[in-house]
């Protein structure tokens, strides 16, 4: 994703899923047929040139493995927070996978309406 509009059209008009390390904005209001659009807001909070480029270097690197799950036409925009910067790959990798299952609805496993399941008999 490049273009302001773009940009603007997932943070205004989609669904906001945040996590201590970044801040994910879904908007399935693009083009049905064509792929989904990612793009990257990394601000001079999270710390200097070098730092902000190895940020979006990760987080680019996270969702190529994740770009089939979304919606074709949808648009999506990561925003770092300045815990990104420090926060270990790993860390930052469930992170995003955390924002993106609450954007996209899915649910993980032994969860129910976001409590954990008993496994004791007691519900």
């Amino acid at each position: 994703m490049r273009r302001g509009e773009e940009f603007a059209s997932a943070i205004r008009g989609g669904k906001r899923a945040g996590r201590p390390t970044l801040v994910a904005h879904l908007s399935t209001q693009g083009d049905p047929e064509g792929p989904p659009l990612v793009g990257f807001v990394v601000s001079k909070a999270v710390g200097g040139a070098v730092v902000r480029n190895r940020v979006k270097r990760r987080l680019r690197h996270l969702m190529r493995h994740r770009l089939h799950s979304l919606p074709r036409g949808s648009l999506l925009v990561v925003r770092a927070n300045p815990q990104a910067a420090s926060a270990r790959s790993e860390h930052l990798a469930a992170e995003l996978d955390v924002a993106l299952d609450r954007l996209i609805g899915r649910r993980a496993p032994g969860r129910r309406s976001g409590r954990p399941v008993a496994t004791d008999g007691q519900a």
